[in-house]
């Protein structure tokens, strides 16, 4: 290799490590590394009341839905529960409990089923009524923390109103 070679594979270098550098102190100058201290662009959001949006609401007892709930409307909304539970009188147990004649039932009714220990120590003596289904139903997890029930809930009063119809039909 002669020198003319040489000389020009370190000028290559030398030229690649100026543009690195000039690139870097670039960089530097165009972001800042300091956060702004307000927001460039304001959003306005409205008035809120951070008072109303933490509190919970109570959840209105389903009883006097269910003079006007419809059985088979329930059955509809009981598909979304065929994943896990049963609905036929002696079937198996599933993923969760078969849930023929639950309406009246105890708590943790279904023999062979391993229920979550919060079921049991919350609920263990008490009845499915039509209220306990309410609030299960409407947010399994608020209602019982430690459930191994994973269904997020049913939001609508007028669907849970109609499935708990279609639960009371089942005995």
């Amino acid at each position: 290799m002669n020198s003319f070679e040489f000389n020009k594979i370190a000028a290559s270098v030398l030229v690649a490590l100026l543009v690195a550098m000039a690139g870097s102190l670039l960089s530097d100058t165009l972001f800042h590394s300091h956060p702004l201290e307000k927001n460039v662009i304001q959003i306005d959001l409205g008035a809120t009341n951070n008072s109303a949006s933490t509190e919970k609401k109570e959840l209105q007892p389903i009883t006097p839905l269910l003079a006007s709930a419809d059985p088979e409307k329930g059955k509809i909304v009981a598909k979304k529960c065929l994943q896990c539970h049963n609905f036929d009188k002696g079937g198996p147990n599933l993923t969760g409990p078969n849930l023929w004649g639950i309406i009246g039932n105890q708590f943790a009714h279904a023999a062979g089923f391993a229920y979550s220990q919060d079921l049991k120590d919350k609920h263990g003596k008490g009845t499915w009524d039509v209220e306990e289904i309410n609030k299960f139903v409407h947010k399994p997890r608020d209602f019982i923390p430690g459930t191994k029930m994973s269904f997020v809930g049913i939001a609508d009063d007028k669907d849970r109103a109609d499935l708990i119809a279609y639960l009371t039909t089942l005995k």
